[in-house]
């Protein structure tokens, strides 16, 4: 049976001949990846700063008689 086109092995074959071209692209998607990772947090948690501060005593509530 004729196939046409090229077999697994061919194709790792070109792939190897390449190989510092897609190292070189797997490197820069690990770089990218890890710098989108180092953005500063975002430090808007009112809600559970105001939770803690409450139970600790730190922050005044107020009560239904009040």
């Amino acid at each position: 049976m004729l196939i046409y086109g090229n077999t697994p092995r061919d194709i790792m074959n070109m792939m190897w001949r390449r190989k510092y071209k897609l190292l070189m692209i797997a490197v820069v998607i690990v770089i990218a990846v890890t710098l989108t990772g180092c953005t500063k947090p975002k430090t808007e948690l009112r809600a559970l700063d105001q939770f803690w501060d409450t139970l600790g005593g730190k922050a005044l509530t107020k009560s239904k008689d009040e």
